[in-house]
């Protein structure tokens, strides 16, 4: 085949893929970057190149690298979203059942993404507005656990710090886990009596 013959059949490629596809396309070659090379190397450019594409394409629908950035860990904060609200709708309802959904969900989601979140969410720190994105994830996230563990303590709430140090605990283990330094049983384990003591510590506030 010609040169001139591959160029054409690669461009009629292209141009089968709808604007959704050819997005989905390069969202799966920049988790793949990144999860192979790291988020560093995760530039337009780069992407271009890895998805057989032109500078152009990846342009229209990021823009800029933190738009680029700030799709991912949306798209990975939609799926963990998912993932808990799923998890808690079909739990029991007691707070064992809520602690160990909590945790089983947050430990499976970021081990679905592998390696490339910690990545991802570490970038986002590199700008006002990338950091305002993870924050509100952080937020509407320990809003959620609050809503669903409340009605065990004893103050019918949970105070804010101790949310927020079960967060920390939450990405601190499951990246540990990620890494290989513990298991993903041990971290969920970890996490769930980390949820039964901060809830417990409310009840005697």
């Amino acid at each position: 085949m010609s040169s001139m013959e591959n160029t054409d059949q690669i461009s009629s490629t292209r141009r089968r893929l709808s604007r959704e596809e050819r997005l989905r396309q390069l969202l799966d070659v920049a988790w793949r970057v990144v999860r192979t090379e790291g988020t560093e190397a995760l530039t337009l450019g780069y992407l271009a190149e890895q998805a057989g594409v032109t500078k152009p394409v990846v342009y229209d629908h990021f823009n800029t690298r933190p738009g680029l950035l700030a799709m991912l860990y949306r798209e990975y904060d939609t799926r963990q979203t998912a993932l808990m609200d799923k998890a808690l709708e079909d739990s029991e309802p007691t707070l064992a059942g809520r602690a160990r959904v909590i945790a089983s969900s947050y430990i499976e989601c970021v081990f679905l993404q592998g390696r490339e979140i910690p990545g991802v969410s570490a970038a986002l720190a590199g700008s006002p507005e990338l950091e305002k994105i993870k924050r509100d994830y952080e937020t509407a996230f320990t809003q959620k656990c609050r809503t669903a563990l409340a009605p065990f303590a004893g103050t019918g709430t949970i105070a804010s710090a101790g949310l927020w140090a079960m967060l920390g605990a939450a990405e601190a283990l499951s990246y540990a886990a990620v890494t290989g330094d513990i298991t993903a049983g041990q971290a969920e384990e970890e996490l769930c009596q980390t949820i039964l003591s901060m809830v417990a510590r409310s009840g005697n506030s």
